[in-house]
C-alpha cells in the first residue's frame, strides 16, 4: 500500500469545510486548555457540525456516528 494516493476530494465543498472544521476544534482545544468555559464548548460544537456534515457528504458512517456523539456530549455539558 502506498500513502502518496489522495483519496478524499481536494477543493471542492468538503475540503473547505473540514479545513475550516479542523481550525475551529483547533481553536476549541486552545480555549479548553484555558479552561474558557462555556465558549470552548460552544466552539467545539461548531468543528464538530462541521466534521458531521463532511461525514454526511461524504457518506462515511464512522465520521457521523463519532460527532453525533461527540456532539451529544457537549450538548449536555453545554446545558448543565
Amino acid at each position: 500500500m502506498t500513502l502518496d494516493k489522495k483519496v478524499t476530494p481536494v477543493y471542492d465543498v468538503t475540503w473547505f469545510i473540514k479545513w475550516a472544521s479542523t481550525f475551529v476544534l483547533i481553536v476549541g482545544s486552545f480555549l479548553n486548555a484555558q479552561n474558557m468555559y462555556p465558549i470552548n464548548v460552544y466552539v467545539m460544537m461548531v468543528g464538530v457540525t462541521g466534521w458531521f456534515t463532511v461525514g454526511c457528504l461524504w457518506r462515511d458512517r464512522a465520521l457521523i456516528v463519532l460527532n453525533t456523539i461527540i456532539f451529544c456530549f457537549y450538548l449536555f455539558s453545554s446545558l448543565s
